[in-house]
């Protein structure tokens, strides 16, 4: 493979995604990623710090979308409503991604070290998430409250998303689980 092709990233995210699967996470090397993807080590490093990020590299992105979609809503959408937005909008992200969202789930769920991280980047958007309705004007604890559920929808609908067979998307099942959310809060 040429070493001047575009969209480096994909093409070492992927590779890692294949060696992982194939080799196991523990057994690859960034010179087999960066190898396996036709391009360098220092390639590789530009891109990513270490192997681990090439599984949490996206986290940046999640957050940003999700605090631009908040900063978007409008200021007299109530704020669980603002929150919808914003998962809303980190779940676009994941289109056409779900064969690659479960190689990365099967990978954490089998390191502890990764589970650790994972639960570090859930605990970050949660944080980030907080203190963006803080910056609506909404009160810490409720920010605080609002962020956990929208992060917990998040994460039940993501893992549906996964487990699902069907072609639904990961949006569709968000809405689905911030309407579960309204019958389960309203006390039917």
């Amino acid at each position: 493979m040429s070493r001047w092709k575009p969209d480096a990233r994909g093409r070492l995210e992927q590779a890692a995604y294949e060696l992982f699967r194939d080799r196991g996470y523990e057994q690859t090397t960034v010179a087999e990623i960066a190898d396996h993807a036709g391009l360098t080590e220092r390639t590789f490093f530009r891109h990513f710090a270490d192997k681990r990020e090439v599984l949490f590299g996206g986290t940046a992105i999640v957050q940003d979308a999700m605090l631009r979609a908040l900063e978007d809503s409008s200021s007299t959408l109530p704020s669980i409503e603002a929150v919808r937005n914003a998962i809303c909008a980190t779940a676009r992200i994941m289109r056409g991604r779900r064969e690659l969202a479960r190689e990365r789930a099967r990978v954490i769920a089998v390191h502890a070290d990764l589970q650790e991280r994972e639960l570090i980047k859930r605990k970050l958007l949660t944080t980030s998430l907080a203190r963006g309705l803080q910056g609506r004007g909404v009160s810490e604890g409720a920010a605080n409250l609002a962020a956990e559920v929208g992060i917990a929808v998040f994460y039940v609908s993501f893992g549906r998303w996964l487990a699902e067979p069907g072609e639904r998307e990961f949006e569709e099942l968000v809405h689905e689980g911030f309407e579960e959310w309204k019958v389960v809060s309203s006390g039917r």
